[in-house]
């Protein structure tokens, strides 16, 4: 899966990508453990490899907001804190047990100093990340809850169902109950 991840940037040879997989490092992790916590800085990047993983914070009032959902074959890392060296304000948790194939900052700066390509794989993933961005905040906007409800059916079918309830009722900004009326209404 990785192999193919990184084919898709179509920016390193074959014999690249199979030296550079060897710096990665094989974690698991299990139901309710953290990526990343706030007030820790993000060393490192994971590609998920298997298990779901949520983004969130917690709101001045205490409350749990999640903001954004990982899934197997993409990157994850508290990008902020990763590319500033500031405290995370964010904490990074997974939902269900996890395989990740992790890479620590200094590999990821010495193959940066090293090689061009992995600077333009960085700012793929930058351009990426704030295409992501952008496209959150306008449904967020723009976008009824049972509208972004479908989206993330449409594009997640198979995991959707695994997301705990009061965690998709925070990501799509609206309570369970109100959750629970859409997904009666929303054919799978």
């Amino acid at each position: 899966m990785i192999e193919q991840f990184f084919r898709s940037f179509e920016l390193f040879p074959e014999q690249e990508i199979k030296d550079f997989l060897q710096l990665f490092e094989v974690r698991k992790m299990y139901k309710n453990d953290f990526f990343v916590q706030e007030g820790e800085n993000c060393t490192e990047i994971a590609f998920i490899v298997s298990g779901i993983f949520r983004s969130y914070y917690l709101s001045d009032e205490g409350k749990d907001i999640t903001y954004c959902f990982r899934f197997p074959n993409q990157m994850m890392a508290a990008y902020s804190s990763f590319i500033s060296g500031c405290p995370s304000r964010e904490n990074m948790q997974a939902i269900t047990d996890a395989d990740l194939l992790i890479l620590k900052k200094d590999a990821v700066d010495q193959l940066v100093k090293d090689d061009l390509n992995w600077t333009q794989f960085l700012k793929k993933i930058a351009e990426q990340e704030y295409l992501e961005l952008e496209k959150r905040f306008f449904q967020l906007q723009r976008d009824t809850a049972a509208k972004r409800y479908e989206i993330l059916l449409g594009t997640q079918p198979d995991y959707v169902q695994t997301i705990p309830l009061q965690y998709l009722a925070s990501y799509l900004g609206i309570t369970q109950r109100h959750l629970s009326r859409i997904r009666k209404d929303v054919s799978l």
